[in-house]
């Protein structure tokens, strides 16, 4: 223990007039250690508590970062049921767009189609009708052209006399053969004393025929129209005249014969022109012929003549069948009456039908008004169903003598149930 002390006391240093011994030196290392100890618990201290404030603030950072990922899960959740319903929305918008653009445009093609085919329609028939147009046109121009050619034949056909004869027969024949029946006229037939009309029309109730002459005379007007100074034209229209008055006076000679033909006979121009021009022009020529009992006709004046005449014959055909036409009008009356009084019969069925109809509407109009009560619940107004009700024409025949239970009472009631006769 000495040498210990003795060790202790022993200076090992000196700090200006104060000495340091070994033991001074151990007690303030021991010092110090022991400060550094606690210093460095201390630390440790703080270090476990910072630690432990760390990983409660940590937990507490955790616990709200997992309540704020619950909320951010939860509001993804309704977020993402939001987003689905939109997209259901959104999906369901775009079908109906896409069905109403859909619709759209099937009405706007069938329109644009039914457009494109009524324009291709009148197009094509605008063409046709176009087209046959043409095809008139070419038609009046073909005729032309083949009126042309008969004016040229028809020239040379009234150049020479025997040719000149034989068209106006043939245009007098066809006039005749078109409008009268057959057996009502006879060509070239031959009279009493004779002489050969070109024609003769057979008349009705046994009168008189009806001559009719085809040969007009045209080298007289041929030359009028092939005169070239006034001279040679009064000349030729000298001559003209008094080759229709030869002409007129031998057809009042050869076919006016008393009670065997009528007393006038037709004197036929084949031309509409030179009648027109005989009639404008040579007015006594006219007027002679008439009273020679001669009528100059043109082709439309003998086709109206014709047909007077086939009124006349069928006129007379009918007077003859007079009383078989007054039989079928008996008849025709007696069918007429059976119609008539068939039609009174549906007109009354018709009334029964339509008074039927009209019931029938009125049963239905106070059906439709206790249903439209009953779905409003208007129970409490009795007056105008048992007013409005409507009473059968004919009481049920299903029991005669049925059992109705009153409605007040609860008893049963023997109701006789009379039904119409």
């Amino acid at each position: 223990m000495n040498d210990l002390s003795t060790i202790l006391s022993e200076p090992v240093a000196r700090l200006g007039a104060s000495t340091i011994t070994l033991g001074h030196a151990l007690a303030f290392s021991a010092l110090l250690f022991f400060g550094l100890f606690v210093a460095l618990v201390v630390a440790l201290w703080r270090s476990a508590k910072a630690r432990a404030v760390a990983a409660a603030e940590a937990a507490d950072h955790a616990r709200d970062a997992e309540v704020r990922m619950a909320g951010i899960l939860q509001s993804q959740a309704e977020m993402q049921g939001r987003m689905g319903a939109i997209a259901e929305v959104f999906g369901a918008r775009q079908a109906e767009l896409t069905q109403s653009i859909g619709q759209r445009l099937d009405a706007m093609t069938g329109r644009i189609g039914q457009t494109m085919t009524e324009q291709t329609k009148s197009t094509h028939e605008s063409l046709a009708k176009l087209q046959e147009r043409l095809a008139v046109i070419d038609t009046a121009q073909g005729n032309i052209q083949s009126l042309a050619g008969q004016v040229v034949q028809l020239q040379a056909i009234l150049s020479n006399k025997q040719t000149r004869g034989a068209f106006g027969q043939s245009r007098m024949e066809a006039i005749v053969a078109d409008g009268l029946p057959h057996g009502a006229y006879e060509f070239q037939a031959t009279l009493s004393n004779g002489s050969r009309p070109d024609c003769l029309v057979k008349m009705p109730n046994g009168a008189p025929s009806l001559a009719i002459d085809a040969k007009f005379p045209l080298e007289a007007w041929n030359a009028i129209r092939a005169a070239d100074g006034p001279e040679l034209q009064k000349g030729a229209a000298q001559a003209f005249r008094r080759d229709i008055e030869i002409h007129v006076r031998d057809i009042s000679e050869k076919y006016l014969i008393q009670g065997e033909t009528q007393d006038t006979a037709f004197m036929f121009v084949p031309s509409e022109s030179v009648f027109a021009e005989i009639h404008e022009n040579f007015e006594a020529i006219v007027h002679k012929a008439h009273r020679a009992r001669v009528v100059i006709v043109s082709p439309s004046l003998l086709m109206l003549s014709i047909q007077v005449i086939q009124a006349i014959l069928k006129d007379a055909r009918m007077r003859e069948q007079a009383h078989l036409i007054q039989g079928e009008v008996i008849r025709l009356m007696e069918d007429v009456a059976r119609v008539d009084e068939r039609v009174r019969k549906l007109q009354g069925h018709f009334g029964q039908s339509a008074k039927d109809i009209e019931d029938i509407l009125v049963s239905t109009s106070k059906v439709t008004k206790r249903g439209q009560k009953i779905e409003a619940l208007e129970f409490g107004t009795q007056a105008d169903g048992d007013a409005g009700a409507e009473t059968p024409s004919r009481a049920p025949a299903a029991n005669p003598s049925p059992r109705v239970a009153d409605s007040k009472t609860g008893q049963l009631r023997l109701r006789v149930v009379e039904g119409d006769d």
